[in-house]
């Protein structure tokens, strides 16, 4: 595989897994895409805008490149953690846009660098780094955070699924997952001797 091929490539995983992230906000309301659904706050609108600021800090602080000053959650006043959740005057569409803008800043870097491009990332130490080891980077985080985001949907409505026009699951009958849970449960209390 090429230089090339491979950015390609891993350029490919991390656009499908930020629309996974945009794709799990669909049908729901304000409510369920704002919620804390973990001890520590996960919810779906904040892995989104979270995505925005890692594509903003890794593909454009850290090549130099131009940062995108209207995502507000990363100004100066925004407070600790304003990217992992969503206060209620913040609209969802302009967090969506936000990260799209984002997004397309960190397209056009990856686009015009090449893999062995060198940037700095002064949270990490000693931070010189490669476009490729960026993108693998932020791919991975991308990738976890459309897990999360999976698991999150899953609780709100019970839907589930890597893709909108592909699941990837091999039961797509949901009575037949109420089944196949009390089988994972009754083998988990076999095994913990319950």
């Amino acid at each position: 595989m090429t230089g090339l091929d491979v950015k390609e490539d891993l350029h490919a995983y991390l656009r499908g897994a930020r629309e996974t992230l945009v794709w799990k906000l669909d049908g729901l309301g304000e409510y369920d895409i704002r919620r804390p659904l973990t001890p520590t706050g996960t919810n779906l609108l904040g892995l989104v805008k979270h995505s925005g600021s890692t594509h903003v800090r890794y593909f454009g602080g850290v090549f130099g490149r131009t940062e995108d000053p209207s995502l507000s959650w990363l100004s100066n006043g925004a407070g600790p953690n304003a990217d992992l959740w969503t206060a209620p005057d913040e609209r969802r569409d302009d967090i969506v846009e936000g990260c799209r803008r984002a997004w397309d800043l960190a397209d056009a870097t990856i686009a015009e660098l090449p893999l062995e491009a060198i940037g700095q990332v002064p949270w990490w130490g000693d931070g010189t780094v490669s476009l490729h080891r960026v993108l693998v980077h932020v791919t991975a985080e991308t990738q976890r955070h459309a897990g999360h985001a999976d698991i999150l949907r899953e609780l709100i409505d019970g839907s589930a699924g890597l893709l909108a026009d592909f699941d990837n699951l091999q039961i797509h009958d949901r009575a037949r997952w109420g089944a196949f849970r009390d089988q994972v449960e009754a083998a988990a209390r076999l095994a913990g001797g319950k």
